[in-house]
């Protein structure tokens, strides 16, 4: 706890004395160097100012319980169980997970400050320095099987650029199939859908989003890929940003067993990184060739080769530009 307060000391950048900084947490100047340390070891980047004291350059914009739910409205309020800020998970969909038999998963939302365990798709980690991005979880039940979901990774990435829009005022981002937001061709955020339960009766799932948004290079640096964050469109507020993406994802989450994916098909399409473009499909045991051609209503991703147009849906496959 005396961690926490510490990083909500300096999170407003100010340049903190060491003296100031004990009295208000009730302990030595040489305890908090200690602490100070620790947030070093967390990845948080603090600056000693000669003869002066302690600062985060540039400051923290933490996550608030309070500001979230605030601003919050209307159904999306009441179609949310519960919102937990956590400062450090293994990761938030993980966590999801293991609450799945609580009796209010259903519509669970899970923060994290940091992950130390962030997973992409197949398998990947998911680079999650402290208090930069964002990591967020949703727990929902679906019934009537696996089929009704079909699609729903796809429809989540519409919703994540509506957010992203509304939140920077540029609409420059773009999807890609099946689970990647991107800006200026580079990666901007992800989306991860994982599902436990009965694949003909009661699924659960659970709808991880995570999305770049002031992060250094210095944190970056173990990303193998190039990348983009959301400040690079304009300034924004990280807890308007949350509080942007659930008014746009519980309301899809809630109807989605009704209207599918073909309510989102033609938005989707709009914004493909890669429509008409040559690419290069992977699959685990080959690659192939040929000309994105948008989705199928149910999600598949279509490509036309050689004249003929073929889908292909699954979680063992990738998607890239040819080069």
């Amino acid at each position: 706890m005396t961690e926490r307060r510490l990083i909500e000391m300096l999170a407003d950048g100010g340049v903190h004395s060491g003296r100031d900084l004990g009295e208000s947490l009730g302990i030595s100047r040489a305890a908090i160097w200690k602490q100070l340390q620790k947030l070093e070891d967390r990845g948080i980047s603090v600056e000693s100012v000669r003869g002066r004291g302690y600062r985060i350059p540039g400051g923290l914009d933490l996550l608030s319980h309070a500001r979230i739910t605030g601003l919050l409205h209307g159904e999306v309020r009441g179609a949310i169980s519960r919102v937990e800020v956590h400062d450090e998970l293994a990761s938030t969909n993980s966590y999801l997970m293991e609450q799945r038999h609580s009796s209010d998963f259903h519509g669970l939302v899970c923060l994290a400050e940091r992950q130390i365990q962030g997973r992409g798709r197949r398998g990947r980690s998911w680079v999650s320095p402290y208090g930069r991005n964002l990591y967020l979880s949703i727990g929902w039940n679906f019934e009537n099987g696996a089929a009704v979901v079909e699609g729903l990774s796809l429809a989540v990435g519409v919703a994540v650029r509506r957010a992203v829009v509304a939140a920077t005022g540029s609409d420059a981002c773009r999807l890609k199939w099946p689970n990647d937001i991107l800006l200026g061709g580079k990666k901007l955020g992800g989306i991860l859908v994982e599902m436990q339960g009965d694949p003909s009766d009661l699924c659960q799932l659970v709808i991880g989003v995570g999305l770049n948004v002031g992060m250094s290079g210095t944190d970056a640096a173990p990303i193998d890929q190039p990348w983009a964050d959301v400040t690079e469109m304009g300034p924004v507020s990280r807890n308007r940003l949350t509080a942007g993406l659930l008014a746009q994802i519980i309301p899809l989450l809630a109807k989605f067993p009704a209207t599918g994916f073909r309510e989102y098909r033609e938005e989707w399409q709009a914004n493909d990184a890669l429509r008409d473009q040559a690419v290069t499909l992977a699959t685990p045991s080959r690659q192939i060739g040929g000309r994105a051609a948008g989705v199928a209503d149910n999600g598949a991703l279509q490509l036309e080769i050689n004249g003929q147009v073929q889908e292909f849906s699954g979680g063992e496959i990738s998607l890239r530009g040819a080069q």
